[in-house]
């Protein structure tokens, strides 16, 4: 039982130190290698090996089919060029499996030590980052011989050796619990190890462990596939049609095992270094096999997989792309551009709030329609944001990480207050049949107009973070402050001369303008967050 757990433990070391590779390195280039897929989308050739040097570098095939997807997902790039990466990615993810096979063991004390001693000592810089990166490595060469002397008990084992036993001819059986292994590990390359390390003890034949690697491949496309459950229609048809080609791929290889097992063992090379070497030209034939027909693939995915039937009552979360979480800088980017998108639904709030004050009721069900549009992209950016691992952001990120937050928030207070204001002109003015006066639209109208203006200048300043701007901001808050006070004494002097209307509808009137005060602090409160930021900040933009 120990053995077992210390094989489980050693593959999930194997993920871990995977995903520290990832993250280090996306963290460090992620910028420029996203930038290298979706320059490279123009020809196959270029997308082809676009996939295979980013996987060489990230160390995961899955983590090149993220990226593709939320490129797809995005309208970035097309599905085609997003096929031909994805196969590159194959081919590099199985090129990496070669390498780390090799007796590098000498070099992972090495990895970890020095890439701690950067990563503690330099934690938020490029190279505290690469440090990470190299303790991942070092955790990878270390996973990797843990995995073998793990396997080697286990192998010599009576009951596991009868359980292996029964692998001896079902050829389907036999990749599906290849797959079966690919998924359990959440590594295709684990579980491609563990089939080298049993065909080396002679637990399983040589085309049991050519069945298990081909399975193997096939679930690391179900994994594509469970990761892009969450994404939209394009995105995931790009898994779709990653698991496609790798059905295919094994249905084309499969009915010739028996022929191709004997063949192969009888080259001067040892089994488990024969396992290895398959997994390596079997990615690379299949793949450079499937490129010229991504064309094809892309169309049945189209058609397998149709659009997301989205009305346009339904808002979504455009630009906040999970793939980027590991670059932080192109992270809150994405979050700054969804916090936009809630600044135009605000607009569009007003101007249908200004509808309903003239008397046009149905326009408050825009209202609350359009606030719960604000609502799922609030939450939708919170959720995202925090996702992010603050404690690894540098000083100036962090602080625009709480940006971020603090503009959403308030974006999102201002639309619960605008749902109120249009709800209670429905209920206290219109149902009733009452109407405010001439001179009190005509107020309303100005501060609203005042509002967008504000909101428009209040966006500007959130995304450029421009200090003459917000100085600008900062002075139109005060001047909407006495538009308020000078329009609260006018209708009180309407009460003094008892129009009719204005006696109505006062409460409701007074009750506005204090909510358009409100409001428009919401708004205006991002020009302090600029204008509070440090000196040297302010010299730099």
């Amino acid at each position: 039982m120990l053995t077992l757990l210390n094989l489980l433990s050693a593959v999930a070391l194997l993920v871990w130190g995977t995903h520290i590779v990832r993250s280090g390195i996306m963290r460090v280039f992620g910028a420029d290698l996203r930038r290298v897929l979706s320059r490279s989308i123009e020809k196959k050739p270029m997308a082809f090996l676009a996939g295979v040097g980013v996987t060489t570098l990230v160390q995961s095939s899955n983590a090149t089919t993220l990226l593709a997807t939320s490129f797809v997902a995005q309208k970035l790039m097309g599905l085609t060029p997003a096929l031909v990466v994805v196969l590159g990615a194959d081919v590099g993810t199985a090129i990496m499996a070669r390498i780390l096979t090799f007796d590098l063991s000498w070099l992972s004390p090495l990895f970890i030590f020095f890439g701690v001693v950067f990563f503690l000592s330099r934690k938020q810089t490029r190279v505290g980052q690469m440090g990470r990166a190299s303790i991942g490595l070092g955790l990878i060469l270390l996973a990797l011989q843990l995995i073998v002397s793990a396997a080697r008990p286990i192998t010599q084992a009576s009951g596991v050796q009868v359980l292996f036993s029964s692998l001896t001819g079902d050829i389907l059986l036999d990749a599906l619990i290849g797959a079966v292994f690919a998924i359990i590990s959440y590594s295709s390359l684990a579980a491609v190890l563990i089939t080298a390390t049993l065909t080396a003890a002679g637990v399983i034949s040589f085309k049991v462990a050519l069945c298990l690697v081909i399975g193997a491949n096939l679930g690391s496309g179900l994994l594509a596939m469970l990761n892009a459950s969450g994404s939209n229609a394009a995105g995931k048809r790009v898994a779709l049609g990653s698991l496609l080609f790798k059905l295919l791929g094994s249905l084309a290889v499969l009915p010739f095992i028996n022929l191709l097992a004997p063949w192969l063992d009888k080259l001067p090379v040892n089994d488990e270094e024969l396992v290895i070497f398959f997994h390596v030209f079997y990615n690379l034939i299949r793949c450079l096999v499937m490129v010229p027909f991504a064309d094809p693939m892309a169309r049945l995915c189209t058609r397998l997989i149709r659009d997301d039937a989205e009305t346009e009552m339904t808002l979504k979360p455009r630009h906040l792309d999970r793939s980027a979480l590991d670059t932080p800088a192109l992270a809150l980017v994405n979050a700054a551009r969804e916090a936009l998108r809630i600044g135009d639904v605000l607009e569009m709030m007003l101007e249908a709030f200004n509808k309903v004050v003239h008397g046009e009721v149905r326009e408050e069900r825009t209202v609350r329609r359009l606030d719960d549009d604000v609502d799922v992209l609030y939450t939708a950016i919170k959720l995202y944001l925090a996702r992010m691992p603050k404690e690894d952001l540098s000083e100036e990120d962090s602080r625009r990480w709480g940006e971020i937050i603090e503009m959403s928030l308030n974006l999102e207070q201002a639309g619960d207050i605008i749902e109120r204001m249009s709800g209670d002109v429905a209920d206290k003015a219109l149902t009733p049949r009452r109407a405010f006066s001439a001179e009190g639209i005509q107020e309303l109208e100005t501060l609203q107009e005042q509002l967008l203006a504000n909101l428009r200048l209040s966006l500007s300043v959130f995304l450029s973070r421009d200090v003459t701007s917000a100085k600008r901001l900062r002075r139109a808050k005060h001047r909407f402050r006495i538009l308020i006070r000078r329009f609260s004494h006018a209708h009180v002097e309407r009460l003094h001369q008892k129009n009719v209307q204005s006696i109505e509808t006062s409460s409701l009137h007074l009750g506005l303008l204090g909510d358009m005060k409100r409001l428009n602090s919401l708004l205006c409160s991002v020009a302090y967050t600029v204008l509070e930021q440090p000196e040297d900040e302010r010299e730099y933009e």
